[in-house]
């Protein structure tokens, strides 16, 4: 999946997209230790992703957070 795919997804679809890129990685971390993956660069494809997705995540919290932040700072009429 493409990073401009990624950034266009909600908060909620990336920790789904979060929880089954981690499955991902367990069944090739599994795979890669027994010898049976074909392409171990699909292991760091994996967590290149997973990487970010979590960073993507966190902008959007902290954008979120900063959202929160300046409607609270704006003074009361």
């Amino acid at each position: 999946m493409e990073l401009d795919e990624l950034r266009e997804m909600s908060a909620g679809d990336l920790r789904i997209k979060e929880r089954e890129t981690r499955e991902e990685l367990f069944r090739l971390r599994i795979k890669l230790r027994t010898n049976q993956l074909s392409n171990p660069t699909s292991y760091r494809l994996a967590r290149k992703q997973l990487a970010q997705i979590l960073t993507l995540l966190e902008q959007k919290s902290a954008s979120a957070g900063q959202a929160d932040t300046k409607v609270s700072d704006a003074p009361a009429n």
